[in-house]
């Protein structure tokens, strides 16, 4: 690919193209990382062409994703072409979007429990019926479950810049009780133990796609389904009543930061 001609903006004329070791502290992380980029002869400047910017920011991401020992995107990339698997394969074998697989490879950082379920994807293991609860993992059935939490509770929970503190811990609840008492969870998702509480997994990826989604395209709730979402509703009609129930559960006491909750976990809930 031919190099592009940048000329230095303290009019110093053409700058030199130059690949350099930097280090810096990244999410608390001390890291060192290559890149390339222009610098000026002259008075020292560096700039680059957006597309050297991005490959700085994936350097970055990937150095920094050596030092906490999280897959890099060099690394999901080749184990999946190791196994023949498309992203859209990988995604399914992982029971998450497609979306998910283009960002970890592009660049962005995964959590520690999405990063266990990509090296057992990766070693030819599919996500069990344990993680997903007996249910396909639906975006649009997240949407529709939290439309009748807010129904039944009379306020919202899905609220601008929200990271789900509230919305997800009723989600779990709802999901958990499902699969105990009906076999099956109501919407397929997974959920991993987050200093905070349980947490739907990979929530970060997933907020704008709940938020976006058209609930009347999910499968409808079952009569069961809206009972078990309104003794919910009623057992904690405050948000705070949820959280603190959420930290009282063993199952989630009992797990390491970022560990997947498995619905097995479900027949030890105290709560409700």
């Amino acid at each position: 690919m031919a190099r592009k001609a940048l000329n230095c903006p303290n009019g110093h004329g053409e700058m030199q193209i130059r690949k350099s070791r930097k280090s810096t502290k990244f999410r608390g992380v001390d890291i060192t990382f290559s890149t390339e980029c222009y610098i000026c002869p002259v008075c020292g400047i560096e700039a680059g062409f957006i597309d050297q910017t991005s490959a700085t920011q994936r350097a970055i991401s990937d150095a920094y994703r050596k030092a906490a020992s999280l897959l890099t995107g060099k690394e999901i990339r080749e184990g999946r072409k190791r196994l023949n698997l498309s992203q859209d394969a990988l995604a399914k074998r992982m029971n998450v979007g497609i979306a998910s697989i283009k960002r970890w490879e592009g660049g962005l950082i995964q959590t520690r429990a999405m990063d266990n379920a990509l090296r057992h994807a990766l070693q030819g293991d599919i996500v069990g019926d344990k993680y997903i609860g007996n249910r396909t993992f639906s975006v649009a059935r997240i949407k529709l479950v939290l439309a009748h939490l807010e129904s039944t509770l009379g306020k919202k929970l899905l609220k601008k810049g929200d990271r789900m503190l509230f919305a997800a811990k009723y989600l779990w609840y709802a999901d958990m009780v499902a699969f105990r008492e009906l076999g099956k969870s109501m919407t397929g998702s997974t959920y991993a133990r987050l200093p905070l509480g349980p947490q739907l997994n990979n929530y970060r990826d997933l907020i704008d796609e709940i938020k976006n989604a058209d609930e009347a395209s999910a499968e409808p709730l079952t009569p069961e389904e809206e009972r078990i979402i309104t003794r919910i509703s009623r057992t904690f009609p405050r948000e705070p009543m949820v959280i603190a129930a959420a930290h009282r559960e063993i199952v989630w006491k009992r797990k390491s930061a970022g560990e997947i909750i498995p619905y097995s976990d479900s027949v030890e809930l105290n709560e409700l």
